[in-house]
């Protein structure tokens, strides 16, 4: 009659007792522990390297089989936790960025119709839409053309497909198409003799812009501009309060002037509104 020993469920080092020689005290072989697979073998020969060989030999000598399998178990998920949390701090989630569909009104050429404007806002609405290729940003400003410039844009693509390379280029064409001849000599005369008159704060300092943004080639100093911005206000207190701050730059002027100019229409709207009445005081009846 042969009995169980229950050889399977002793620790290592109590089959190793029976006559194994080839495990040392500090050192287990593989050929010693066959009845672990090999992904839990190397599981628990990892932790070597932090507590040494040593200290894994006597886990693995004191530990029975279904002890031995917890443990390279437990190391198992451990080392999946922290590979999974390391790979979420080194790669952060990112925010997604939407584009923004702007509408760009249609540039049709014609006479007096303001072509810089135009170009602004296809500027804006391709840094909103997120468009690079500089093809694509060609593609996108003549889809927004129209009537004769739209005819001038395809026209020319038609007899040179490679006409605008870059997107510099099809806006330099396009002035030089459009643009009223000596357009920069003509804006820098009338910004220079330029008066507010009968215009309000706000619709001056437009034109003023206006004027300015058409001088490229040779533009007019920030000073010459404040102060030419500045002495053409109308006689006033929006004018006297620019000259008592003297701004440096045009902007800042156009920011001083709209605010004191709206400054004194709120104070004008409360000079202007008319106080309640007192309601007159009405004695009970038979009150002497």
């Amino acid at each position: 009659m042969k009995f169980d020993t229950g050889a399977e469920d002793l620790p290592v080092d109590a089959r190793m007792s029976t006559g194994n020689p080839t495990t040392g005290a500090t050192h287990v072989a593989r050929e010693d522990c066959l009845h672990l697979a090999d992904p839990e073998w190397e599981a628990l020969q990892r932790p070597s390297t932090v507590i040494r060989e040593a200290a894994v030999a006597t886990m693995l000598r004191t530990l029975s089989q279904t002890e031995q399998h917890g443990v390279a178990l437990g190391f198992i998920m451990k080392e999946q936790r922290e590979t999974a949390a390391r790979a979420t701090v080194s790669t952060p989630s990112t925010p997604r960025v939407e584009s923004l569909k702007l509408h760009v009104n249609s540039y049709v050429g014609r006479e007096g119709e303001p072509l810089l404007r135009w170009l602004v806002e296809v500027d804006t609405a391709i840094t909103a839409r997120r468009i690079v290729d500089p093809l694509s940003k060609v593609a996108f400003a003549m889809s927004c053309l129209g009537g004769r410039a739209r005819s001038w844009a395809y026209g020319r693509r038609l007899t040179d497909p490679t006409c605008f390379s870059t997107y510099d280029v099809f806006k330099e064409e396009l002035r030089q198409a459009f643009e009223p001849p000596h357009n920069e000599f003509r804006s820098r005369a009338e910004f220079l003799d330029l008066q507010q008159g009968k215009y309000d704060v706000h619709a001056y300092a437009q034109r003023a812009r206006y004027l300015v943004s058409n001088i490229v080639t040779n533009p007019i100093d920030e000073a010459t501009t404040v102060v030419t911005f500045m002495k053409s206000l109308k006689d006033g207190p929006v004018k006297t309060y620019l000259f008592r701050e003297y701004p440096s730059t045009l902007e800042s002027a156009i920011t001083l002037a709209m605010q004191e100019e709206f400054s004194l229409r709120q104070a004008k709207l409360h000079v202007n509104v008319p106080r309640p009445m007192p309601r007159p005081m009405v004695k009970p009846s038979g009150v002497l």
